[in-house]
């Protein structure tokens, strides 16, 4: 297929329309490309369970019954293949979490036209809101390998008139992209991917009236453990606005992370905050207005601080943390398993390095030399 970039490359972020400021935010800078790429990361399974038991897949209401439940690929439905493409591995996946994108538009089987080799390539091609996935297919493994995504915005797409060789056919351009050539199964399968595609466009170009949805919204609330798996990647790889110290990666493995609510003597109602448990620290955080950043409040040694529990009140998911040199701070859980996790988890660590202290690992007599 050749190499070439799928985004338009920016100098900055304010001609960047927000389906591509998504793009933007992830730590690889948002830029794939159509050809082949030597390392590339897949992408596994968020929620840890196959397709069966996980919940099902987004569908745009512009697709009939009667084109979901007809068999598209190795006897699949086009449903089915919606929900494989969610929740299945993509061989050569690379970016943001697929979910991400929102709902498929639309999708179909069609063939990449290489007007210079004049060969062909089956692919799946699959339209989101704002983006245009182009997969491989693979009829050994029966599944799907990762082209290259084109952001809709900037795109032009038309209808190409029959050759001899050539029917069905259209062109999509768009910015630094070469044209790609895409042959239809039918004139009616051609039209119906015209359309859709135009009318994305014309979305796309007035999406700025309209609040993106970031990476981190996308996520929240982090009732799920796959989200709390992809949210614990997005702090790994992505900057913290007003960070100090060492780099979050070097803090070592997140222990646990959730949402909670906290309350000092210098604030009169609670805020929301996002604590990080690291083997060492406890890491407070906080978003912007717009949830699309995350915003460092500073960070608590474990070795001095404790976790008093709090909830005299029955149904009251309270603890409160103290220490040398700070205020109380009284948290606030969104559920039991996250109370009992923080105490636990808090609570332990006090108990581990209060038994170091008072009970140093016995000296090792050095060796004599013979």
């Amino acid at each position: 297929m050749g190499c070439c970039s799928v985004t338009q490359r920016h100098s900055g972020t304010d001609q960047v329309g927000p389906e591509e400021m998504e793009l933007l935010e992830i730590g690889n800078g948002g830029i794939w490309s159509l050809g082949e790429t030597s390392h590339r990361v897949p992408l596994q399974n968020r929620s840890g369970h196959s397709a069966d038991s996980s919940p099902q897949s987004p569908v745009s209401n512009g697709i009939s019954d009667k084109n979901l439940h007809e068999a598209v690929l190795w006897g699949q439905t086009k449903e089915a293949l919606h929900s494989k493409i969610y929740n299945d591995l993509i061989d050569g996946w690379e970016g943001q979490a697929i979910h991400t994108y929102r709902e498929i538009i639309w999708s179909s089987v069609a063939h990449l036209h290489n007007s210079h080799t004049q060969e062909r390539s089956k692919i799946y091609l699959v339209l989101f809101s704002f983006h245009l996935l182009i997969l491989a297919v693979d009829h050994a493994k029966r599944g799907f390998v990762y082209q290259g995504i084109l952001p809709l915005s900037g795109m032009t797409i038309q209808e190409v008139k029959n050759s001899e060789n050539v029917s069905n056919m259209f062109e999509i351009t768009a910015p630094m992209v070469e044209p790609k050539m895409v042959i239809c199964t039918s004139p009616t399968e051609r039209r119906v991917w015209v359309d859709n595609i135009r009318d994305r466009v014309q979305k796309s170009m007035t999406q700025h009236m309209v609040p993106f949805q970031s990476v981190l919204s996308s996520l929240m609330p982090f009732d799920e453990k796959w989200k709390k798996n992809e949210l614990e990647k997005y702090l790994l790889h992505n900057p913290i606005w007003n960070w100090e110290g060492t780099p979050i990666q070097h803090l070592g493995h997140i222990h646990y992370i959730s949402m909670v609510a906290v309350t000092n003597s210098n604030q009169e109602e609670n805020q929301t905050r996002l604590l990080v448990l690291f083997p060492s620290e406890l890491v407070i955080l906080s978003f912007d207005f717009q949830r699309a950043n995350i915003i460092y409040e500073g960070r608590l040694p474990l070795t001095t601080i404790q976790a008093v529990e709090k909830s005299a009140v029955p149904g009251t998911l309270e603890f409160e943390i103290t220490g040398h040199m700070m205020e109380p701070m009284l948290v606030s859980c969104f559920s039991s398993e996250d109370y009992e996790n923080w105490l636990f988890r808090l609570q332990q660590t006090e108990q581990i390095f209060s038994a170091i202290t008072e009970h140093p690992p016995p000296l090792i007599p050095k060796k004599q030399k013979s």
